[in-house]
């Protein structure tokens, strides 16, 4: 895949022009590069013969004007590479940051803190040393040119050079990349795994797992920096080799242009000249291997970006679609958690009309959670379909149908923003509507208490509420601006009867203004509220039909096995009463 065609270079594809421009800008600056050259030739060739002041005036004049013109040059070309990185980072981070979120969603362990690195990385490169050496290579074979006008050994003496130089980068290349790469991605796992100890503090600082916290952060870390050691190690390597053969060039040329004009085949002047000819052939390639880690670490950084970026293009091309009007329909639904191999769920049909609430209810570890985060979408389904007014909840623009969406998940954490924006989604608050819903969840007295109210700031560093607070606040921002379509799971897991009674009051009035639901839970209360129970065990589903008859269902199931119970209960006692006798 070209460049162009990869997901980056779609977004950059506006900005050729501009990178067709910093090429044009690095050839005249090439070409300026000669003007010491011509100077030095001019001077010693020609002032130094003639004793002519007039003419040594004349051309520092010209000189100093052409230096002028290179300098801004090449200030004009810094400019619009700082304005493309600025660009780049614009146009890439957004999509990045969405990319991450819908990857985190599948359980595909993104790095945030790498990824956006890698666009420090990226921005860095447009703007430093290693792009424009690479601009300024093809460019070299300007300096062989001129080289063999004075005589042709010069040229060849250059591109011996250039030939020798471009082995050692290809060794280079082959040598240090992986072991960079390696180096890198080890460095990047250790932060990851320092961050992910950092978050999950307060348990381990309370049961003292801080120890093994660390010894297990500390074995990723001591092994890459081995890694890191080995990395440097390999291009220093490399690079001792090329700066001999670089110290040897210095020598070399004087001794061959000194030669040359020895033997009458070039002037005085054009031996310090071809010494500089030569030395601006070859710098490019000598500064491409000083700056290979750069270079590396830039390309596996657009390699990184480029795939991560493939979901973000499957997301921009789907179609609009209107919001969701109908019920939920599931049919054969099987899910595996992304990245694992049994199924949780397995053969689920029910639906679910406008108006409406199921339940799904079972013991623990059936399969409950993992079907409301098939239901959301969050989770796409390993066989059947679940399907929201027709369209498939998975392949649809979370962005477009989350606000026709509310959930209330088993843990309910916030971001780092005020109640009122918590409960408004981090959108615009609608103060009205952030009222209504905290009405709704019956929080708002509660609220109201608050050091700041709704103004209150809540997240990792914001005031902390109690387990039942935080499970109405969640149920609150679930039902924000009344969504159609509403998953709770467990959602009254941390409520009193009060609570579960607000909650009840709050499904019914959503159900009669058209939401349907669809809600897990071990509570009975809570089933009085639903119109139909979708029974499942180990994952699959063994009961479905209206809450009455499933419930009589189930009651004549206690019934029966109480008295099962009883019976072998009675038989154990006589046997224990003859066993006595």
């Amino acid at each position: 895949m070209s460049f162009w065609s990869s997901p980056v270079g779609k977004i950059l594809l506006p900005c050729r022009r501009s990178l067709v421009l910093g090429l044009w800008m690095s050839f005249f600056t090439a070409i300026l590069s000669v003007v010491p050259i011509l100077y030095m030739i001019s001077v010693f060739d020609r002032v130094m013969s003639t004793r002519s002041e007039v003419t040594l005036v004349s051309l520092f004049s010209m000189v100093a004007a052409l230096y002028i013109f290179w300098v801004a040059l090449e200030w004009l070309r810094d400019r619009l590479f700082t304005r493309l990185a600025l660009r780049i980072d614009w146009d890439i981070s957004p999509a990045i940051f969405d990319a991450s979120f819908r990857r985190q969603m599948g359980r595909q362990g993104v790095n945030i803190h790498q990824l956006m690195g890698d666009m420090a990385t990226l921005r860095n490169f447009v703007t430093g040393a290693p792009l424009l050496t690479l601009l300024d290579v093809p460019f070299a074979l300007i300096f062989i040119l001129i080289g063999a006008v004075f005589h042709p050994y010069l040229a060849w003496f250059a591109l011996a050079a250039v030939a020798i130089l471009s082995v050692l980068a290809y060794l280079n290349y082959r040598i240090t990349t992986p072991i960079l790469k390696a180096s890198n991605d080890a460095k990047a796992d250790a932060a990851r795994l320092a961050d992910e100890n950092i978050r999950h503090g307060e348990p381990a600082y309370a049961m003292g797992m801080q120890p093994a916290l660390r010894a297990r952060w500390y074995d990723r870390h001591r092994e890459s920096l081995q890694l890191q050691v080995n990395a440097h190690e390999a291009t220093g390597m490399m690079g001792s080799l090329t700066e001999f053969l670089q110290k040897m060039l210095v020598p070399a040329k004087m001794g061959l242009a000194a030669w040359l004009a020895i033997e009458g085949l070039i002037t005085a002047g054009m031996v310090m000249a071809a010494s500089f000819l030569i030395m601006r052939a070859v710098g490019p390639l000598s500064s491409l291997i000083s700056n290979w880690g750069q270079l590396v670490a830039a390309k596996q950084s657009l390699d990184r970006v480029n795939g991560l970026m493939v979901d973000w293009e499957e997301q921009q091309d789907l179609m609009p679609l209107p919001p969701p009007s109908q019920g939920l329909s599931v049919e054969g639904l099987s899910v595996k958690p992304p990245g694992g191999r049994a199924s949780l769920v397995q053969n689920l049909n029910f639906t679910v009309a406008p108006g409406e609430a199921v339940a799904i209810i079972g013991p623990s570890a059936s399969g409950k959670t993992s079907l409301s985060k098939t239901l959301l979408g969050v989770w796409k389904p390993s066989d059947g379909s679940v399907r929201l007014s027709g369209v498939e909840i998975s392949e649809w623009n979370h962005d477009e149908l989350g606000p026709h969406v509310g959930y209330v998940p088993q843990q309910v954490e916030f971001f780092n923003a005020t109640v009122a924006e918590n409960i408004a989604r981090l959108g615009p608050v609608d103060s009205e509507k952030v009222v209504e819903a905290a009405k709704m969840a019956g929080i708002h007295e509660s609220l109201l208490r608050l050091p700041n109210g709704y103004d209150t700031p809540l997240g990792e560093r914001g005031f902390p509420l109690s387990g039942g607070q935080r499970q109405r606040v969640g149920i609150a921002r679930a039902f924000y601006g009344q969504p159609k379509f509403i998953v709770l799971d467990e959602p009254n897991s941390a409520l009193d009867d009060l609570g579960e009674q607000i909650l009840m009051r709050a499904i019914q009035l959503l159900k009669s203004r058209g939401s349907c639901f669809v809600v897990t839970t071990h509570r009975p209360r809570l089933v009085g509220v639903v119109d139909r129970i979708v029974m499942i065990n180990d994952g699959k589903q063994v009961a479905y039909g209206n809450t009455k008859d499933i419930l009589d269902t189930l009651n004549q199931q206690r019934l029966e096995s109480e008295r099962q119970r009883k019976e072998r209960a009675a038989a154990l006692k006589v046997v224990g009463g003859e066993g006595t006798s």
